[in-house]
């Protein structure tokens, strides 16, 4: 099996894949100053309450927004699971895809595999929204090229920002609010109301603005963790990808073992 590992500013995602499939997945809080054997005693117990050992893994692929992190990960694949990892975007892992764009150093390991997944799975130009720490919006046109997009606060920062920033406003949990009206009542369904329907105007306004200036069929699809919460209450995407950036590091691995 394939073990692969998307670390993002605010969690590290683990995965077992097999031919393609996700078998298992866990997620920690990302921090850079985790050891490699701390890692290997909290990877170690999952992978053994889900029936598996680490004799199970042949292969490890590592992609990363966050360089402090990288070492102790490599450290990780070498000293319990035998080998030496992949890195996405690092030789011998190419992206097989162009990116267009004034800076095409500067994109994230984690967008660049998320698209190199949706155009694998889904034809014709893409908007891809992923939802992180970061949400951001991604053009991929039909040939595969990375084109360009957004980058906006999560919507967990923008919670934290207003909590943070008005002492006397509460922490609220983010959800769909209980009523469609956008005219609260009270200090915390105003909240809720500005943070939510907030939030679904921004994508609704910021798909419609790039759809616009395509000028063809676009096809939305949205991923990561907080997709599923904006679901029901918008109609812009045309498909949810829960797993995309697991499955393009997966496509990459494989990739790479062929090239070789």
């Amino acid at each position: 099996m394939l073990l692969a590992i998307d670390a993002g500013n605010t969690n590290v995602v683990f995965a077992l894949v097999e031919r393609g499939a996700i078998k298992a997945r866990w997620r920690i809080a990302t921090d850079p100053r985790r050891t490699a054997d701390e890692y290997a005693v909290w990877l170690s117990q999952l992978l053994s309450l889900e029936g598996y050992d680490r004799a199970v893994v042949s292969g490890v692929i590592i992609a990363t927004v966050v360089p402090r992190a990288l070492h102790n990960l490599q450290v990780l694949a070498r000293k319990y699971f035998g080998g030496e990892p992949l890195i996405a975007g690092e030789p011998p892992v190419a992206w097989g895809m162009a990116l267009d764009v004034d800076e095409p150093k500067s994109v994230g390991a984690d967008r660049a595999v998320t698209m190199i997944a949706a155009h694998a799975l889904h034809p014709g130009d893409l908007i891809v929204i992923d939802f992180g720490t970061a949400t951001t919006f991604d053009l991929v046109d039909y040939s595969g090229a990375y084109k360009g997009g957004i980058i906006a606060p999560g919507i967990n920062l923008s919670l934290d920002a207003l909590v943070t920033a008005a002492a006397k406003l509460p922490r609220i949990a983010i959800e769909a609010p209980a009523s469609t009206s956008v005219i609260g009542r009270d200090t915390v369904s105003q909240m809720h109301i500005g943070i939510y329907w907030g939030y679904v105007a921004m994508i609704e306004g910021l798909v419609a603005r790039m759809k616009a200036e395509v000028g063809r069929p676009v096809k939305v699809i949205a991923t990561g963790g907080l997709a599923t919460l904006f679901e029901k209450q918008t109609r812009v995407f045309d498909v949810i990808e829960a797993d995309l950036t697991i499955q393009g590091l997966a496509m990459l691995y494989d990739r790479a073992h062929i090239a070789g």
